[in-house]
């Protein structure tokens, strides 16, 4: 287990190379992804951090986790199964439910919080 913080930092010093996106999903040349976990369960069942992404789209058929997300800087635009797009900038707070089908886009470098749960 990591330890418990009551105060995430939205720039942790110590964020490492991550691999989440797909090389083949970056849609720029900058194809940095980096990740700082704050808190994880022994089991990595519910997880909590910052993530930063390039810009990227992924048609995901079923999101793999239930994760809440605040966005901290960048952009972000979901488009849902029924073509709906909703875009997602610095302050706001969304939610995708595990099992979504949708298009995920970074259109700008995007630094969220994060907190999943598998």
């Amino acid at each position: 287990m990591t330890d418990i913080d009551f105060r995430l930092s939205p720039d942790p010093a110590n964020m490492q190379p991550s691999d989440m996106c797909p090389p083949e999903a970056f849609t720029s040349k900058d194809k940095s992804e980096l990740n700082h976990t704050h808190f994880a369960t022994d089991d990595d069942s519910i997880l909590s951090g910052v993530w930063e992404c390039a810009p990227s789209r992924e048609v995901i058929d079923a999101y793999p986790v239930h994760e809440m997300m605040t966005v901290i800087s960048g952009a972000l635009t979901l488009t849902h199964a029924d073509g709906r797009s909703e875009t997602f900038t610095a302050g706001d707070t969304f939610f995708i439910a595990k099992g979504t089908k949708l298009i995920w886009e970074i259109t700008e470098t995007l630094r969220k919080f994060y907190m999943i749960a598998t």
